[in-house]
């Protein structure tokens, strides 16, 4: 339930408090994207102060990525039955703890544990964040202005964090780290003044604790899994066996799910095909951007030699368009509808991909890479926003909840299994002879391969524009699913 101190006034105008719930809840956004882009330039820095190999390195970025992918379903689920804020800030408080151990260890299993914890953590405030916003604003315009300001807080945070992570890494590394404890401690602090009371869920028919099991273990192991096929080999044994097990796993948990009084997850959302275009939309469009970065990356420091900051200058102005464009986003969603701005986000994605591919080994920044960055930017900030609405739409408030933390899965899953993906394609054809230019030409069948997922989220987006019969009227809509089992329904938006 909204709390009646922080609702909107019967004009639509936010009070003081509502503004201060939203900003506490964007500031715990901001700081998962930040330590994810952060962490990523002070490896080099990390290895060379704590003898770590580039295998043991891998694992300060992975066990993020393990604890907050593995665990998105479980904190979902969590903050509908416990009360959404409770699990927040809990959770926040977790996040501030290990992100002071991680600037402080000497060892490095123990970083790597600190990030698994902070991964973890970040798995319960994430999908109870974005719940507490659905269900403080109501659905409409109120709402779609809110989810467009706190998305754009995650695309600022990693903007910001590939541009900070190059100041402090030329002092410490360990600042990297230490950076997010006291920004969560004020959310912390702020939220316990702010955030809207919300009762734990009473009837809620019972924990289902088998399927919080199997969907915890299945996650887990195909993030791992994932994560660790290109070293040991996509063929090998070991990640086929591996893939096995999570298909069985997965099995036995919709088994369970379809026959539990109080699902983990309840698979009657999925019969929405909004909402499944949502969740695969989300997996292509984080998939594609991560493993585009992940490239470009490459190709700017290892190619070009630029250094960490002028790398991640290159990014800002993408960054920089989805921050100056964030309060304009909900109302061209009131106008259009989700699935238009979906569409158009991804059209505008692949046609930066594709411009990017001109790059060579001499590029003039302003005439090549910039037009790319600011496409992708573009695309950033129509489509994110309009995935989390999308979503979120149409489903009652004991289940957002459940809906958030399967969005934030689809993400992080995405994300693991499109970087895999790219750079397996890329390893397979690096050079025996590794010039410069053969080099660029090893990297181009990956920046390929991440066009190609974008191509895919736009094809999926694209069958949910096909006209109904019947419809004479092409007023802009959003399909919503309902928290029911029933049909998905149409809602028009109004302007």
């Amino acid at each position: 339930m909204t709390s009646p101190l922080i609702s909107p006034t019967s004009e639509g105008r936010w009070t003081p408090r509502l503004w201060g719930t939203l900003l506490v809840l964007c500031a715990a956004m901001f700081l998962d994207a930040l330590d994810v882009s952060m962490v990523g330039v002070a490896l080099p820095s990390i290895g060379a102060d704590l003898g770590l190999s580039t295998s043991a390195l891998q694992w300060i970025v992975s066990g993020y990525i393990l604890g907050y992918g593995g665990l998105l379903l479980l904190g979902g689920r969590t903050a509908d039955l416990l009360g959404r804020r409770q699990v927040f800030l809990v959770a926040l408080g977790v996040f501030a703890l290990a992100s002071l151990l991680g600037g402080l260890v000497d060892s490095g299993p123990l970083l790597i544990a600190s990030r698994f914890i902070k991964g973890l953590s970040a798995a319960f405030t994430a999908p109870a964040g974005l719940s507490i916003i659905t269900t403080t604003f109501p659905e409409g315009p109120l709402r779609n202005r809110a989810l467009s300001i706190y998305t754009t807080c995650a695309a600022t945070g990693f903007s910001m964090g590939l541009v900070l992570s190059g100041l402090l890494t030329e002092a410490s590394w360990r600042l990297t780290m230490l950076l997010p404890a006291p920004i969560a401690l004020i959310a912390l602090v702020a939220g316990l003044k702010l955030l809207p009371r919300s009762e734990p869920e009473k009837d809620h028919n019972g924990y289902d604790v088998p399927g919080a099991v199997l969907g915890t273990a299945s996650m887990l192991l195909l993030v791992f899994t994932v994560v660790q096929a290109p070293e040991v080999g996509w063929a090998s044994a070991r990640t086929l066996l591996s893939f096995l097990a999570v298909a069985a796993l997965l099995t036995v948990f919709v088994l369970v799910e379809r026959r539990s009084a109080g699902p983990l997850i309840r698979l009657g959302v999925l019969r929405s095909g909004n909402q499944i275009r949502a969740q695969l939309g989300a997996m292509a469009f984080f998939g594609s951007y991560v493993g585009f970065q992940f490239l470009a990356t490459l190709y700017m420091q290892s190619l070009l030699g630029w250094s960490a900051l002028h790398t991640a200058l290159a990014f800002l102005p993408a960054g920089a368009l989805v921050a100056v464009s964030s309060t304009k986003v909900g109302a061209i969603v009131d106008r259009f509808g989700t699935q238009r701005l979906i569409a158009g986000g991804f059209a505008l994605m692949v046609l930066g991909y594709a411009l990017f591919l001109r790059v060579d080994l001499d590029p003039v920044y302003a005439a090549v890479i910039l037009p790319s960055m600011l496409l992708i930017g573009a695309a950033c900030a129509l489509v994110f926003p309009s995935l989390n609405i999308q979503a979120t739409n149409g489903v009652d408030d004991h289940e957002q909840g459940m809906v958030s933390g399967l969005l934030n899965t689809s993400v992080q899953v995405g994300g693991a299994i499109f970087l895999a993906v790219v750079t397996a394609v890329v390893t397979a054809g690096a050079p025996s002879d590794p010039t410069p230019q053969a080099v660029l030409d090893s990297y181009r069948p990956g920046f390929l391969v991440a066009t190609g997922i974008a191509v895919a989220g736009l094809l999926i987006t694209l069958t949910g524009l096909r006209p109904r019969r019947g419809r004479k009227s092409a007023e802009p809509s959003v399909v919503v699913a309902r928290s029911v089992p029933e049909e998905a329904e149409r809602v028009t938006v109004g302007d």
